[in-house]
């Protein structure tokens, strides 16, 4: 496990804890993929035909990563912090980013009014409202939708996820960390029903319209504000979440050799597996019910108890490296994919060889502008935030 730098001298600052490798490179191939998900696409015609298909399960993936990585980092730690110190070491490390992506989608909308007309109709003032709504995280209701998706942030479509990862975090604060361990275990039967009502399509809750399409049976949904899209978001939140709280507190974890290997093997084949039957088919809805109910908490026992014989060699450092790479990579990489989607869109005659460069391209950009964004803005700035606003002078 890696430690953070020592604070400044003169300063009290609550240091981060050591860090469990496997979990790090998990999050860091699970962006990866994300980023290979969202390029291909574009190219798909319906989900059955999609190349690693199960893509869109990163986001749960993510979710009970955090839950994990949340219990684990401030659990014991209350008694030395308060909940506005808690919220602001959370926005540290996640809002500078959150800005860029914002910023660059800022940059990079017009370049896609190709594909998404809507963008060249748009009053001025509802472009600025929306962009500064999306530089402080307040989701865009329909209302203000920009290119016809109804996106919270349709300048950086995946923000969608980090609002609800702000809303797990404020959960926390105000209610799950008081929880025991067994009252925390009695949530995941009620959150696991939520997640069987979306992927089988039990719609109990008459949450669902009929209007899903392709995404029935599915988990696909929560970058709109509406009733049915925040359902499907809480669904995906909730469960995963808590349960990476339970894994945790019971201490559950496997061990296997060549943990890192074996984990992102999983992971990788989870989101490959194609569409199981035809478009519509309870069968896929049961699999993404197994994945996320299942095997994501399997995988994360693994990565935990596998972890402790990772401590040195280029194992580590990858892990290290993609753990810290995978949250910018994530959040800057879909302006770019709106472009990409416009251009295929108008060009889907052109010869195989433009369409390769292209995405080449793309793929050589989202990676090398993630890293840039990485080392130039988002350390320098979290460091200077974390001086700013974390760390207090001794007495």
């Amino acid at each position: 496990m890696s430690v953070d730098p020592t604070p400044l001298n003169g300063t009290t600052y609550l240091a981060s804890k050591p860090r469990y490798e496997i979990l790090d490179g998990l999050r860091g191939v699970a962006a990866i993929l994300v980023v290979l998900f969202h390029t291909l696409e574009t190219y798909n015609t319906s989900p059955v035909d999609q190349i690693i298909n199960h893509g869109y399960l990163a986001v749960d993936f993510f979710y009970i990563l955090s839950g994990f990585v949340i219990g684990y980092a401030y659990d014991d730690r209350w008694d030395r912090m308060t909940i506005w110190g808690f919220f602001k070491r959370r926005l540290v490390r996640l809002h500078p980013m959150v800005i860029m992506g914002t910023c660059i989608g800022f940059c990079l909308i017009f370049f896609g009014n190709d594909g998404f007309p809507m963008i060249g109709t748009t009053p001025a003032w509802k472009f600025w409202l929306a962009f500064l709504m999306c530089l402080f995280m307040i989701p865009c209701p329909v209302s203000l939708d920009l290119r016809g998706w109804g996106e919270t942030n349709p300048f950086d479509g995946p923000c969608w996820s980090l609002t609800y990862e702000y809303l797990a975090n404020i959960i926390y604060a105000f209610f799950f960390r008081f929880l025991p361990k067994w009252a925390l275990m009695a949530l995941l039967v009620p959150s696991a029903f939520f997640i069987l009502d979306i992927t089988l399509n039990l719609n109990v809750f008459k949450a669902l319209t009929d209007d899903r399409n392709e995404a029935k049976y599915t988990v696909i949904g929560g970058w709109m504000i509406t009733g049915e899209q925040i359902y499907i978001a809480m669904a995906r939140l909730l469960y995963p979440f808590i349960c990476g709280l339970v894994l945790y507190r019971t201490g559950l974890k496997l061990k296997v050799k060549h943990g890192f290997v074996v984990c992102s093997l999983m992971l990788t084949v989870l989101f490959c597996i194609p569409y199981l039957g035809k478009t519509n088919n309870i069968a896929d809805g049961v699999y993404s019910a197994i994945t996320i109910l299942i095997f994501f908490p399997i995988i994360i026992m693994l990565g935990v108890g596998s972890s402790q014989n990772n401590h040195e060699g280029m194992i580590s450092k990858i892990c290290t490296f993609l753990g810290d790479f995978s949250y910018p990579l994530y959040i800057t990489h879909y302006p770019v994919m709106y472009m990409q989607m416009g251009w295929v869109w108008t060009h889907r005659k052109a010869p195989l060889n433009n369409h390769l460069a292209l995405n080449l391209g793309v793929l050589v950009y989202c990676f090398a502008n993630a890293y840039f964004t990485w080392k130039i803005y988002d350390i320098p700035v979290r460091n200077w935030l974390t001086r700013r606003f974390l760390m207090q002078k001794k007495n």
